[in-house]
């Protein structure tokens, strides 16, 4: 992804910055715990397409995004 876009994209649950992670082709935000993929280049900022982070982990479960909208 070119580093300019990554720039601008932030989470759209929280607005916080976001990591990526260029192996596993994801964008994370470490605050609500959700990963968003990269497809071709493309970043998925859809929350019905995040991973829960914590649920991968075997932690606690990310709170219901679908509660904040």
């Amino acid at each position: 992804m070119d580093s300019r876009l990554l720039d601008l994209l932030v989470c759209p649950v929280c607005k916080g910055p976001l990591q990526h992670e260029r192996e596993a082709q994801e964008l994370i935000c470490p605050r609500d715990r959700l990963a968003f993929p990269v497809r071709d280049g493309i970043a998925v900022m859809l929350v019905e397409q995040a991973r829960d982070t914590q649920a991968s982990a075997g932690a606690q479960p990310a709170p219901d995004a679908d509660a904040r909208t």
